[in-house]
Formats: structure tokens, C-alpha cells, sequence
């Protein structure tokens, strides 16, 4: 099937298939044509893709996995290594979430504070925004 096709079947779009191919995770043969073309066992692989990005995996991370990978959900297989670099992962997650709830918390002291100090009559701050604009 080719790259449009392969696309419709899993909900994404070329560019996406493209980037999938370019990272090593999809592999595509080349038609008489130069077109690309994907075998059956693309759809399978396409949404094993999916699911484990939506883990919070990265692309390196799943070239690494996909050949422990069965069935869509994927199950994996659980040779020591896979099991080491899953782990690695879900350490950096936790440090990312530690990271931002302690940004939360200053946050919200910060809020909390300029809360209880509203009612006092400042000069108006010129030029500021409810919120900062973001890039």
C-alpha cells in the first residue's frame, strides 16, 4: 500500500509516516515507481507506535522497543534491557512531575500572597498583562 493509504487506514497524515521512517521505527520498500511501499504489518506497527508515544516514550526509546513488541496494545516482551530502559523512562517522568509540582507549589504561594495583598492601593503597574505572552 502506499504512504496516502497507509495514512487513511491509521489516522495519520503523510508527514507524520514520513518522520515515523526517518526515525527508523517504519519501514517502507520502493515501488518501480520510487513511490513508497508499506506491507500489511505497517498498520500493526503504526499503532504500536502510537501507544507507546502516548506512554510518554520517545521515538529513540521505541526504536529500541519495537522489535520486543506484540500484538496493537503493544505487549512486550520483558528481556532485562527493555525492562531497564522502561524503567530509565518512568524515572525521568517522575523527576519531570517532582519538578513542576514543586513549580506549582511556588506558584500558587505566589498567588496566594499577592491575593492577600489586593486589597492595599498600589500604583497601577503600566503595561502589564494578566499573562505573559508565549511564543
Amino acid at each position: 500500500m502506499r504512504i496516502g493509504e497507509l495514512g487513511h487506514r491509521t489516522g495519520l497524515n503523510t508527514h507524520q509516516l514520513r518522520y515515523y521512517e526517518a526515525q527508523g521505527l517504519l519501514e517502507a520498500g520502493r515501488g518501480a515507481n520510487g513511490y513508497r511501499e508499506y506491507d500489511e504489518s505497517a498498520v500493526l506497527r503504526v499503532r504500536q507506535i502510537r501507544h507507546l508515544l502516548d506512554a510518554g516514550l520517545s521515538s529513540e526509546d521505541i526504536a529500541y522497543l519495537l522489535p520486543c513488541a506484540i500484538g496493537e496494545a503493544p505487549e512486550l516482551l520483558g528481556c532485562p534491557e527493555l525492562v531497564a530502559a522502561m524503567r530509565s523512562r518512568m524515572r525521568r517522568i517522575d523527576e519531570q512531575m517532582d519538578r513542576l509540582a514543586r513549580s506549582r507549589g511556588a506558584l500558587a504561594k505566589y498567588i496566594e500572597a499577592a491575593e492577600r495583598m489586593s486589597d492595599r492601593n498600589y500604583p497601577p503597574f503600566e503595561g502589564a498583562a494578566p499573562e505573559p505572552a508565549t511564543a
